[in-house]
């Protein structure tokens, strides 16, 4: 008996993404919302750390042994890209250590390689912004870095909020975020950052874009732009000011 199912003919030929997430990311869910069908996301994890989010965990999961490990890890399943996907993680030591995360990663085997913070920067210097607004789930000294990070790179910062967490920030619900990112806009800032990749933003991009008239730039939706930009596929979801960009 012939077999005459035309979903026989799949799956979709596969286009990979690797993911180099901190131990604690709790949004995987919102990564694949960003991706095409085509597209599967490869994690691997940086090993368990026993301190709360701050300028010392974010030195310990951007660790080089760590990402030349996890790296590894996923490279038998050939992604075209690996990213790290951590912003303070990638901005805490400034542009050249960014740099060289992106390196170290490259040196693992990766084909090519981006970063959270390594993202924003392409997004800032693609839609030529010079002036933006910011907020953070962090405490203030790590949101202090991502303000010295944003100056290295020729973007002042007009205003800035942050939440002050240590940790369970997956938990946040919409509407504080929404409040804090309203809050933080300043009518001058050209965009808004919402930092951190374990915050969660995806639903909040569009309405908000509508109600402020400029983009709403999110760590995960910036990640999974740039990856999908060096495979030359479209984001789906919201972002409009990102869609036709690269």
């Amino acid at each position: 008996m012939e077999l005459n199912f035309p979903e026989l003919d799949g799956p979709v030929a596969q286009r990979g993404i690797g993911i180099i997430a901190p131990f604690d990311l709790a949004l995987e869910r919102e990564l694949w919302r960003w991706a095409p069908l085509e597209v599967s996301l490869h994690l691997a994890r940086t090993p368990y750390e026993p301190v709360p989010v701050s300028l010392e965990m974010a030195e310990l999961v951007s660790d080089a042994a760590h990402l030349t490990a996890a790296t590894r890890n996923v490279l038998h399943v050939e992604p075209e890209v690996i990213a790290y996907l951590c912003t303070s993680g990638s901005f805490i030591k400034g542009l050249a250590y960014e740099r060289s995360l992106r390196d170290t990663i490259c040196r693992a085997g990766a084909r090519d390689a981006i970063t959270t913070s390594g993202a924003l920067i392409e997004a800032v210097r693609k839609l030529q912004l010079s002036r933006l607004s910011v907020i953070t789930p962090y405490d203030d000294i790590l949101t202090g870095k991502l303000h010295e990070f944003l100056h290295e790179a020729g973007c002042e910062v007009l205003r800035s909020d942050h939440l002050g967490l240590g940790g369970g920030i997956w938990k946040v619900g919409y509407r504080t975020i929404a409040e804090r990112i309203m809050a933080a806009d300043d009518p001058a800032a050209q965009a808004i950052f919402v930092s951190c990749t374990n915050l969660p933003t995806y639903d909040l991009v569009e309405p908000l874009e509508r109600l402020l008239g400029k983009p709403v730039l999110t760590a995960n939706q910036l990640t999974m732009w740039a990856c999908l930009g060096r495979m030359k596929l479209p984001m789906m979801g919201p972002g409009k000011w990102l869609q036709n960009v690269f």
